[in-house]
């Protein structure tokens, strides 16, 4: 019987929570999430902790900030000229910016006005522990082009 480990796709359905309880996210009823191991695809803490486990296992993991999100910096609130932006935009969305340096960050939107948008650069969920549900639905190895590409193609993932 397989085991997660790296190079391996994982499909899981999860549930998860913050400190107070909180439901953050979860897979969807029947449309569990399905990522490579070992690329990652999910946030470090949760993967650590999925590593090894075998298909119908389940776990609850707990999940630190700093192998989580990591911990919000004190970085201010960045302006961002409103017209940079498409018009739909709204409080929480996420987009890739490029920095002084011509990278790609992600940037998520805090408030906006037609003049600004301010960005923040930490994730939403920086500082937050996390609190998984896990079942393990499915494990396989990947394939080339996944291992190419980093991450799951086919039915249920990603197709360019």
């Amino acid at each position: 019987m397989s085991t997660i480990q790296k190079d391996h796709v994982v499909t899981i359905h999860y549930i998860l929570r913050d400190d107070d309880g909180d439901v953050i996210d979860a897979s969807e009823a029947g449309e569990p999430m399905i990522y490579l191991h070992g690329h990652e695809n999910i946030v470090p803490g949760l993967e650590k902790q999925l590593e090894g486990k075998k298909v119908g296992d389940k776990l609850t993991a707990v999940v630190e900030p700093e192998d989580g999100y990591g911990e919000p910096s004190v970085a201010e609130l960045e302006p961002l000229p409103r017209e940079a932006f498409p018009e739909d935009i709204e409080a929480g969305m996420q987009f890739m910016v490029e920095d002084d340096d011509g990278d790609l960050c992600p940037v998520w939107i805090v408030e906006f006005d037609d003049e600004v948008v301010h960005v923040d650069l930490d994730h939403p969920l920086a500082g937050v522990r996390l609190h998984f549900e896990v079942e393990i639905v499915e494990i396989r190895p990947a394939t080339k082009e996944e291992l190419a590409h980093g991450h799951v193609h086919g039915e249920h993932g990603h197709e360019h």
